[in-house]
């Protein structure tokens, strides 16, 4: 039986993905920032456990108390909205902190045994905002942009070990927490020189007949990547996704 370790999973994707692993008779282990078992199904096959990415000593303590595992699934992260000129730089790094430095740290605490075993795979979930440049979002997409080019170089190294790594990139998800959780990242929307911007992008997002993202897209698409030694290195998930990745071909 395969175990798979899920970074965020108190909501939202992190919560869908590690559902949909233990659906699926995985061993799972559901990390948070603040353990709740209560948002996931009973079972004999799982384990949640504390974790915050951006502190060495719990990546440290979550990888020694998970033990073995075969798949990490880097999803821990939140969103950031703001007109680039006006982004205060301690958000930046927040997002840095937590988006790309806190995947990092992990993957490399997780790599040793997966190179000794000559097996295993790494899945970085980032946005399908990175293959289109959207306004409002530079902070966050060049957050989620660094992860994209540290997993692609990294997976050229890894093959030798039989490693694989692989980054699933979701659309606009409505139905999550991630836009809401967002909203406390919000910075200078008010400002006169953007106003006009600000209102016509908050317009489209608002659209409700525009193709979304669903957490069911995106456990499937982390599935595909843990399970299929064939996926593509960069899988979109969501209707949204899948048709800017089509455009950017």
């Amino acid at each position: 039986m395969k175990t798979v370790l899920i970074t965020g999973c108190s909501s939202g994707f992190g919560l869908k993905i590690a559902r949909y692993f233990l659906a699926r008779d995985w061993q799972v282990v559901a990390t948070m920032r603040t353990p709740r078992a209560d948002v996931l199904p009973p079972s004999d096959r799982l384990r949640v456990l504390a974790l915050d990415v951006t502190n060495p000593e719990s990546i440290r303590e979550a990888v020694e108390a998970a033990g073995p595992i075969d798949v990490l699934v880097n999803n821990a992260g939140f969103g950031a909205a703001s007109p680039a000129e006006l982004t205060p730089i301690a958000t930046v790094r927040e997002l840095f902190e937590t988006n790309t430095i806190g995947t990092i740290a992990l993957t490399q605490a997780v790599l040793p045994q997966f190179r000794q075993r000559k097996a295993g795979v790494v899945v970085n979930v980032t946005s399908s905002v990175t293959l289109k440049a959207l306004p409002l979002l530079a902070a966050y997409r060049a957050s989620k942009a660094a992860v994209n080019a540290f997993t692609e170089s990294m997976a050229l190294e890894l093959e030798q070990f039989g490693v694989r790594a692989h980054l699933v990139l979701p659309g606009r998800a409505p139905e999550t927490r991630f836009g809401e959780n967002a909203r406390a990242h919000i910075h200078g929307f008010n400002h006169e020189a953007y106003a006009d911007l600000v209102k016509s992008v908050v317009a489209r997002m608002g659209d409700t007949s525009a193709p979304i993202t669903h957490a069911q897209d995106v456990a499937e698409a982390v599935w595909r990547a843990a399970t299929d030694p064939s996926s593509p290195m960069r899988i979109p998930a969501g209707a949204d996704a899948e048709a800017w990745a089509a455009e950017v071909r």
